[in-house]
């Protein structure tokens, strides 16, 4: 049987067409994985689209159906919608984790949270194109409204409730990784933002500052809160070309204090996501960096009694 996350290319091909068919211009993604499979700035060879200088990602998502055959011909490439382009605004509902990032806290999943901001502002849950993740989450794909940029959003709106628009990244319907699979749960248009939805994310506030997540009491010791300031601190002052890089560093020299119990992970997830989308990194790929920062150290730091 094909493993889930190593699904044949026409499959992946199919729904990248089908996004794009769409109108959603769409990128490829690493086999089985959520990062860019395209080149970085470091890597950029300054040939074709690059000629003339490095061109991102978002602004190399297409839908011309040849691009897409060619690129999709190369690999089984997981898909990626580049939400700005495509004229979309797709809010994330996750699931809550613990303290070292996992599944089953007891905090509301976005989902209640997002349901209970539907009450207060006097609406019914809306319907459109809406896709399941595979940690039980929901994908909700609005379009933009006409005249309005929104930024991406993370975790501004409501406890576990992200958006992506300009700038964000989408892991499409039919992609897979190895907790499972991205499937439609309602194939309907995506429908217009609504207004309350809309008003509020162009009045979300912006990404908290670096030392925010810790000023609630017993969240760290003293020098696990030294050290986030000290790392997200040097994100932040870290010039463009290199700052995902030094995202990850900051965020393995933090997965230490996390797994000795000094800091608790959500709080280093939200230090560094902030710093690095403030410093000009999308949201996906802050995410996607931190989290694999943090798995690589807390599994490899040594003991609090050998450090």
């Amino acid at each position: 049987m094909t493993h889930r996350s190593t699904l044949p290319r026409a499959h992946l091909l199919a729904a990248a067409l089908d996004a794009a068919a769409r109108g959603w211009h769409v990128h490829p993604l690493l086999p089985g994985g959520k990062g860019s499979a395209l080149h970085g700035e470091r890597s950029c060879p300054r040939t074709g689209e690059c000629a003339g200088g490095h061109v991102k990602w978002e602004a190399r998502a297409t839908t011309d159906p040849d691009r897409i055959r060619a690129a999709w011909g190369a690999g089984a490439f997981n898909v990626g919608i580049a939400t700005g382009p495509s004229g979309l605004v797709v809010v994330d509902l996750d699931m809550p984790k613990d303290k070292n990032g996992k599944g089953s806290s007891a905090a509301p999943c976005g989902a209640t949270t997002f349901l209970a901001l539907c009450e207060r502002a006097g609406q019914s849950w809306p319907t459109t194109y809406t896709v399941r993740t595979p940690s039980g989450g929901r994908h909700l794909y609005f379009t933009t409204p006409p005249g309005i940029r929104l930024p991406c959003t993370a975790r501004t709106v409501a406890p576990n409730v992200d958006t992506r628009a300009w700038g964000g990244n989408i892991v499409a319907a039919g992609s897979t990784t190895p907790a499972g699979a991205y499937e439609v749960a309602d194939d309907g248009p995506a429908v217009v933002l609504p207004g309350w939805l809309s008003q509020r994310l162009q009045t979300a506030p912006k990404p908290a500052a670096v030392s925010a997540p810790l000023l609630i009491p017993g969240q760290a010791t003293r020098r696990a809160t030294a050290a986030l300031e000290r790392e997200t601190a040097a994100v932040r002052g870290t010039s463009e070309g290199g700052r995902n890089n030094r995202l990850l560093a900051g965020a393995r020299a933090l997965g230490r204090f996390v797994a000795w119990g000094e800091i608790r992970r959500d709080v280093v997830e939200e230090a560094f996501q902030a710093v690095g989308e403030t410093a000009g990194l999308s949201v996906g790929e802050c995410r996607t960096t931190i989290q694999s920062a943090l798995d690589w150290s807390i599994r490899t730091c040594r003991p609090r009694d050998a450090a």
